[in-house]
């Protein structure tokens, strides 16, 4: 095929590419029906933060109104397909992480979350904290899975990391098991990932500080994982022992993995304007300022961050979408 590289035979150290070269036996369907203690279940508000694009390859709703999701679970691969009425969701599963996967589902759809103890400060976040009352923080419960997209967002426009997502997990990972829709895939294991040649980040368009922090990262993958069973701060720490994870990147991982409430995602190019427009009519804040006015949401400062962001309330922007370098110095 013109313009990819494609050997003839394996080559040592690359991983072979996502293909099913042979018919794949029916995977077994395990289903799990479970009624939150929350309150309504939004499943687009809960888990539209887990979507990397509109062509995300891990993640599709389709329009019966499911949500499908993969994930590389630590029992192996997993396909999700979860629907919900007012406080119910219905849940099937397929492959070697299903069962995993089904008993993660209360902490994915939120019922780890206590937005109970959240007391909005303003009006605006008033209004909205009042017309969004199925917001919950999801949970995956996995590090990697948001580790590395998000490393991919650093210092680049959304598009370029969504691009990078796609192509990366398409060409490395595996077809989604199970009933899911075509073009589905799981993302790489971690020794996958650390066996992409280097040609295939760049013909993703991702440089080598950025893949090179994914490599540091996917080295230590256990050590990583075992974020989920810490505290935000101490979660937040081990992420950033690897070079190239800074705060930006560590909040956006841990908001996805832990449910975070009180995470900011400091560093972004777009979020303390938005926050500084929205709370004090100031577009120019930085990040000094958006802490400052987020200070009475202590401990539950992302929830309000949220809350703005749906509101609606944002500047009209005169930038592309861009996340900053959130590389800490030394």
């Amino acid at each position: 095929m013109a313009g990819r590289f494609t050997p003839r035979t394996h080559t040592p150290g690359r991983p072979p590419r996502a293909t099913a070269p042979h018919p794949r036996p029916p995977a077994r369907t395990r289903t799990r029906v479970w009624v939150t203690s929350k309150g309504p279940l939004d499943l687009p508000l809960v888990l539209g933060p887990l979507r990397r694009g509109p062509a995300d390859p891990t993640y599709r709703t389709t329009p019966d109104g499911a949500v499908w999701r993969t994930s590389r679970t630590p029992a192996g691969p997993a396909t999700l397909r979860v629907t919900a009425t007012r406080d119910t969701a219905h849940a099937e599963a397929w492959g070697e992480g299903a069962e995993w996967m089904l008993d993660q589902l209360p902490a994915m759809l939120g019922e780890l979350d206590n937005p109970e103890v959240f007391e909005p400060r303003h009006r605006l976040v008033a209004e909205t904290h009042r017309t969004r009352p199925g917001l919950r923080l999801t949970r995956t419960g996995l590090v990697l899975e948001s580790l590395i997209p998000s490393v991919l967002e650093q210092k680049v426009t959304a598009t370029e990391a969504y691009r990078a997502w796609r192509l990366l997990v398409r060409g490395f990972g595996e077809p989604a098991p199970g009933g899911a829709p075509e073009g589905m895939y799981v993302m790489p294991d971690a020794r996958a990932w650390a066996m992409i040649p280097s040609w295939e980040w760049h013909r993703a368009g991702v440089d080598s500080k950025r893949s090179d922090t994914i490599m540091r990262a996917v080295r230590v993958a256990r050590r990583m994982e075992e974020a989920v069973a810490m505290d935000q701060e101490a979660a937040a720490a081990r992420l950033k022992v690897i070079p190239g994870i800074g705060p930006w990147t560590a909040a956006e991982t841990l908001q996805r993995a832990i449910g975070a409430p009180d995470l900011v995602t400091v560093g972004d190019l777009h979020l303390p304007g938005i926050i500084g427009h929205a709370l004090a009519g100031n577009r120019r804040a930085d990040d000094a300022e958006m802490l400052t006015l987020l200070a009475p949401y202590a401990g539950q400062r992302h929830r309000a961050a949220r809350l703005i962001l749906l509101s609606g309330r944002t500047p009209p922007r005169r930038a592309p979408r861009f996340q900053p370098n959130n590389i800490a110095p030394l």
